[in-house]
């Protein structure tokens, strides 16, 4: 069924944001995603209202645009969630019911099946594991400042997960972190899951690197 509200509205235009569909400066305008989606203006507004807020797009005179990454602000957060990826696996270690460790492994086996994911595949896919991961911690208030964190996120260029082996790396790294939450160990899952976001953010820096000589 096609999005309606301004929330299912807000996930369906940021997953084109995350897998490119919808590119730095593409417009955002009500009519045309009105039309798009067969709703009225009022959710599409709704939604571009928390998209903005977001900081997922930006007014541009009177046009709302998708925002350009901003590597400061991308860095800014991937330093944040350094500290609180590794809070929630230790208290997903120390919270984590049967349900969350069979949700997390059976997405790790889902993800071991993918033949050659494209860029996009490989955001989703991550995104859900991590999704999965910050419920396991039971603590809603970490869920939302991770939420909110990852939407600063979606629209950087190209995914970490596609340079060299990263992707095959990641799951390793994701089969470690939950075998450590599955054995109670928090500070072992802190340890991991912190690791894993700091070789993101180096891989991250390389890309951005790269994506600004690309436009000179």
């Amino acid at each position: 069924m096609p999005p309606h509200d301004p929330d299912s509205l807000v996930r369906a235009l940021r997953t084109e944001i995350v897998t490119g569909a919808l590119e730095p400066g593409a417009p955002m305008r009500e009519v045309a995603l009105a039309e798009r989606f067969g709703v009225s203006r009022t959710p599409i507004r709704e939604a571009l209202t928390k998209l903005e807020g977001y900081g997922l797009v930006e007014r541009d005179g009177r046009t709302l645009r998708v925002t350009a990454p901003d590597p400061e602000r991308i860095l800014n957060t991937y330093n944040v969630r350094i500290a609180l990826e590794g809070e929630a696996a230790a208290e997903a270690a120390e919270h984590r019911q049967l349900s969350d460790l069979v949700e997390l492994e059976s997405l790790i086996a889902r993800d071991r099946t993918l033949d050659r994911p494209s860029d996009a595949q490989r955001i989703e896919t991550n995104l859900e594991f991590h999704a999965a991961l910050w419920r396991a911690a039971h603590n809603p208030v970490l869920v939302e400042l991770l939420e909110r964190l990852q939407f600063h996120l979606t629209n950087a260029p190209h995914s970490t997960l596609s340079v060299g082996d990263r992707w095959a790396e990641s799951l390793d790294e994701h089969e470690a972190i939950v075998a450590a939450i599955d054995a109670r160990d928090p500070e072992r899952a802190r340890q991991l899951a912190s690791a894993h976001m700091s070789t993101a953010r180096e891989l991250r820096i390389r890309l951005l690197r790269e994506h600004a000589r690309s436009r000179r």
